[in-house]
């Protein structure tokens, strides 16, 4: 899918607030694709920019809170692989419709998952809306195990690039895993950090963003 593929797989679980902020600034930088891993330092919940924070407050019980910049519905994290891909404005993929990118990466995901033994379907049409949360409603291409929803995505598409945040919820990925499905992703890999810059610039951005009370309660 893509030329050169920058995998950043992430050890360090962090809040909700700074994994959104690292996302969005990771977003912002003109460079290749990217695909980042990442962990949660508490049992969490992120939910759409469309959702209501009430509800989501309602599904969360006392997990943490924070809310995406992308859209979609109500996930629970802390036991999930999440994910997120970075597409610059300069990739080829980004000038793909929104919905072609989340097939591709999705389909890119079950062939994944098949490799280690997991046999994973995409849904081809959606099911009727049930709940806001985002398990529960399986939308075109999603990922599907016996019946079962187990990935879904949201995406953000903006002038300079589109952000595409997933989750996988499949019991245990390991490093073979997450190898495999950068390999069937990327041509080439180059693997990195996070920088200290980009660090530095999350921080600061979930600090005046992610992590506020106008931004969680803005619906």
């Amino acid at each position: 899918m893509f030329p050169e593929l920058i995998v950043i797989d992430d050890p360090t679980p962090r809040p909700g607030p700074l994994n959104m902020a690292i996302d969005e600034v990771l977003l912002s930088i003109a460079r290749p694709a990217t695909l980042r891993f990442y962990r949660w330092n508490t049992p969490s919940v992120s939910f759409g920019y469309f959702v209501r924070f009430a509800k989501a407050r309602e599904i969360a019980g006392n997990r943490a809170l924070v809310r995406r910049w992308t859209g979609g519905g109500i996930v629970r994290h802390g036991d999930d692989l999440t994910y997120s891909i970075m597409i610059g404005a300069p990739n080829d993929a980004f000038a793909l419709p929104s919905k072609t990118i989340y097939q591709r990466v999705h389909s890119t995901l079950g062939n994944a998952l098949r490799e280690i033994g997991i046999v994973a379907v995409l849904t081809e049409t959606k099911a009727a809306k049930i709940s806001d949360a985002c398990f529960a409603n399986p939308v075109v291409s999603d990922v599907m195990e016996s019946g079962r929803k187990i990935a879904g995505a949201a995406q953000r598409k903006t002038r300079s690039g589109l952000l595409h945040q997933g989750s996988i919820q499949c019991g245990s990925l390991d490093e073979r895993f997450r190898d495999t499905f950068a390999r069937l992703l990327g041509k080439r890999i180059v693997e990195e950090g996070i920088g200290t810059d980009v660090l530095h610039a999350a921080e600061e951005l979930a600090i005046l963003k992610y992590a506020t009370v106008d931004w969680l309660r803005r619906r």
